[in-house]
C-alpha cells in the first residue's frame, strides 16, 4: 500500500510543531504531516504555562532536561531573533527568604553551574536595590531567563512546517497505530486509515494514553500518567516588579512564582494540585488564599483582594506526588525495538524552551 506521507506527529502543541519542522529540514522533500484532536494549534500544556524562557538551573547535571534546555535556549532566542518574534530576557530572581532556606539556594547555584549556567549571588541589600518590594535574605539572579509569545512561536513554527509541504490537520483525532512492513498504520477517530513510514506520539498529556493504542509497543515502555494541575491568578494592580521572582523549587515544580507578560502585566503561579484527569481547568477562588500565602513570603505587602483567577494547566506527568521529578523520555527505536516509531514522555517544563532541541533529538532517535 502506498504511504500517504513520510511522517506523522500527533500533536501540535509547541513540541509537536517543533518536532515536525526538524524533520522537514532533516529530509527536504519529504512530507510531514502534524495530527491535531482539538480545533487549533496548542490549546493543551503548550497554551497554559508561564510561558518562561528556562536558563537551565533546576535540572540534574547529564538529565536530558539539563541538555535540552541549556541547548534549546540558544536555539531558540536565535530562532526568535531571526523571525523577529516577541521575546524578552528581563531576568529573574530565585529567593531564599529565611536563614533556613541559605543552603538549599547554594546548591541551586551549584546545580546551575553544572550545567554550565552561571547565576550571580546577591545579598539581600543588593537584590532589595533591584526590587524594592522584595524579602528575601539573598538570591540568585538568572540574567538568561525571560519570557516568550508562546503562541506566535507556534504559528512560526507552523509557517515552517507548512513551508516546506508539510500539513497541520485540526480536529483529527489518532485511535490507534499498528507497524506494517513498510512503517505504520495510523487509524483515526472517524476512520480514516493513513500510512506513513515514521510516526512521532507527542501528544503530551494523551501521550501515555495514545501508547497504549501502539500495536507492539511493550507495556514496560509506557509510562503511567499523572496530572499536576497548575492555577493562575492574576494580579489587578501594577506590579512593583521588573524582574520574574521564584521561591525556591518545590517537590512538583517551580513554585508559586510572579511571572510577568510581554505587556508587563503580572501573574502568579502555578501551584500544585494533583489530579486523575487533564479534563477541569476550572480555576477555584478559594485556591487563593494559600497561594497568597505563598506570596506573601517574598512580598510581604501583598495588597488583599488583587489576586483574580486567571487560568490553569495541567502537567503532563510521568510520576505521582511522592516521586521526585522525572527526566524527559525521547522513547527510539534503540529503546522499544519497534522502527520509525519516537515517543514523547513527560514534556513538562521546560518543553517550551527546549522545544527546538528535543526536535533535533527525536531527529537523532530515528536515526
Amino acid at each position: 500500500m502506498a504511504k500517504d506521507t513520510d511522517a506523522i506527529v500527533i500533536g501540535a502543541g509547541v513540541v509537536g510543531l517543533a518536532v515536525a519542522r526538524a524533520l522537514a529540514l532533516a529530509s527536504p522533500g519529504k512530507s510531514v504531516w502534524v495530527l491535531e484532536a482539538a480545533a487549533a494549534i496548542g490549546t493543551g500544556t503548550s497554551s497554559r504555562n508561564s510561558e518562561v524562557l528556562h536558563a537551565g538551573i533546576y535540572y540534574p547535571a547529564g538529565s536530558l532536561k539539563a541538555k535540552l534546555c541549556v541547548k534549546g535556549h540558544g536555539l531558540l532566542t536565535a530562532y526568535l531573533k531571526e523571525r523577529g518574534l516577541p521575546f524578552w530576557l528581563c531576568g529573574k530572581l530565585i529567593v531564599a527568604t529565611s536563614v533556613d532556606q541559605l543552603p538549599a539556594l547554594k546548591d541551586l547555584q551549584a546545580k546551575a553551574m553544572a550545567n554550565g549556567v552561571a547565576l550571580t549571588w546577591l545579598p539581600a541589600a543588593e537584590a532589595l536595590a533591584m526590587e524594592p518590594a522584595l524579602s528575601c535574605v539573598a538570591a540568585l539572579y538568572s540574567p538568561r531567563t525571560g519570557l516568550v509569545d508562546s503562541h506566535a512561536l507556534m504559528l512560526s513554527l507552523q509557517a515552517d512546517v507548512e513551508n516546506a509541504a508539510g500539513m497541520v490537520v485540526l480536529h483529527t483525532r489518532v485511535q490507534s497505530a499498528h507497524p506494517t512492513s513498510e512503517g505504520w498504520e495510523v487509524l483515526t477517530e472517524d476512520g480514516t486509515c493513513l500510512q506513513t513510514s515514521v510516526l512521532v506520539n507527542s501528544a503530551g498529556l494523551d501521550a501515555p494514553f495514545l501508547a497504549q493504542h501502539i500495536e507492539g509497543l511493550a507495556p514496560e515502555h509506557i509510562p503511567k500518567a499523572f496530572y499536576a494541575k497548575g492555577n493562575y491568578f492574576s494580579l489587578a494592580c501594577k506590579s512593583p516588579f521588573s524582574h520574574l521572582i521564584y521561591p525556591l523549587p518545590s517537590e512538583a515544580g517551580l513554585g508559586v512564582h510572579l511571572t510577568l507578560d510581554m505587556g508587563k502585566q503580572a501573574k502568579f503561579g502555578p501551584d500544585v494540585e494533583w489530579v486523575d484527569a487533564p479534563d477541569d481547568y476550572t480555576v477555584h477562588p478559594e485556591r487563593v488564599l494559600p497561594l497568597a500565602d505563598d506570596i506573601r513570603r517574598y512580598w510581604p505587602d501583598l495588597p488583599d483582594n488583587v489576586l483574580q483567577p486567571a487560568y490553569a494547566g495541567i502537567r503532563p506527568k510521568i510520576v505521582g506526588p511522592d516521586s521526585p521529578a522525572a527526566d524527559f523520555v525521547v522513547q527510539g527505536p534503540s529503546v522499544h525495538g519497534l522502527p520509525g516509531l519516537v515517543n514523547l514522555f513527560g514534556i513538562e517544563s521546560p518543553g517550551l524552551t527546549s522545544c527546538l532541541a528535543l526536535g533535533e533529538e527525536v531527529v537523532r532517535a530515528l536515526s
